[in-house]
């Protein structure tokens, strides 16, 4: 399938960015939060770390549900062009109809206005008096005929604006939604920066250094295994090719990316439309184990799905993180795992 979604709105973008880095990915397990807050923690950078991670995970989830409602807000915004456009032709083809009735009617009037039996008894050829008067039955029929028809065309305008009149509801909800999710977004990132700015320059410096214990340029392991498909194959390099580009939430490429955006936006030059969310990408193909996985294959993470990855091969995934993280290698054991879905 085609893909069909537009670059992500330049400023939702800015609004989103943010300066500040995470410790998510200080060790495989600890990425977005994948180790929780004990209750003797080791001191305040530890405890730092994991409230930002969760702040990181929870602003996640909610991007992919901006990306949802934006992707359904793409959707009705279409079927609502579509109804409009089908309401403007069936009232472009009710008013043909309504005048081709008004001129039969008009030439009626002006020909039968008096009396058939009057006209019959006046007329000085009886036998062109009756052709007319069958003529006129003939035209009477098709006029009753189309107006049958008109009526039976201006019920189904009328079903079709209500069907408009809804979907344009539906999208103005979808529109508020995609506000909302918008708005818990930035919240979730503003208290995460606010944390981080709040701590010494030096527990910050070393959140920083941890959160670039991954791949994030440079020498390239390379791939290992072969792929499951030439689409997933092409699909690898794509992906290759982002990594050291800016995690930026609500977007799809080229120049950034969240993490669904990545997938969707790799698969897309193959030729392979993706679903614009995490959890959609989770059910885009088969599952498989993740002893099966072969580069190419999604990895989702979290019992919800909220991540997504691709799997390269020798225990490792390219993925886009979080804000202030560039496109990246990092084990595939990361966090919990919700499923491997090849495409």
């Amino acid at each position: 399938m085609a893909s069909h979604r537009r670059p992500s709105h330049p400023g939702l973008n800015r609004s989103a960015k943010v300066t500040v880095l995470s410790a998510a990915a200080a060790t495989a397990a600890a990425a977005f939060g994948a180790t929780p807050v004990s209750a003797d923690p080791a001191g305040p950078a530890e405890t730092a770390r994991a409230h930002v991670d969760r702040l990181y995970a929870e602003a996640e989830k909610a991007t992919e549900g901006f990306n949802k409602a934006d992707e359904r807000t793409d959707r009705l915004r279409e079927e609502v062009a579509t109804a409009q456009d089908s309401v403007a032709r069936g009232q472009e083809r009710i008013n043909r109809m309504r005048g081709a009735l008004a001129s039969v009617a008009g030439a009626q009037y002006r020909s039968g206005g008096i009396d058939p039996s009057l006209a019959l008894l006046l007329s000085e050829d009886p036998d062109t008096y009756l052709d007319k008067a069958a003529a006129l039955d003939r035209i009477s029929e098709r006029q009753a005929g189309a107006l049958a028809e008109l009526r039976r065309a201006q019920r189904r305008l009328n079903q079709e604006r209500a069907e408009a009149t809804r979907t344009l509801a539906e999208l103005e909800r979808s529109r508020a939604e995609v506000l909302r999710h918008k708005r818990a977004v930035e919240k979730k990132l503003a208290e995460a920066r606010a944390l981080l700015n709040s701590l010494p320059s030096e527990e910050r410096d070393a959140l920083d250094r941890a959160s670039r214990s991954g791949r994030d340029g440079g020498s390239l392991p390379p791939v290992s295994g072969e792929a499951a498909s030439s689409r997933a194959a092409i699909a690898v390099q794509a992906a290759r090719s982002a990594v050291g580009r800016p995690y930026v939430w609500g977007a799809n490429g080229p120049n950034s990316f969240d993490c669904s955006g990545l997938m969707q936006w790799s698969y897309a030059q193959a030729g392979v439309g993706l679903p614009r969310t995490s959890q959609g990408q989770r059910n885009a193909g088969r599952h498989v184990s993740l002893s099966e996985a072969r580069p190419g294959d999604l990895v989702t993470y979290r019992s919800d799905a909220s991540h997504v990855a691709m799997y390269m091969g020798n225990g490792q995934v390219v993925h886009a993180p979080y804000p202030g993280a560039a496109v990246r290698y990092d084990p595939v054991g990361m966090m919990p795992i919700s499923a491997v879905t090849r495409v």
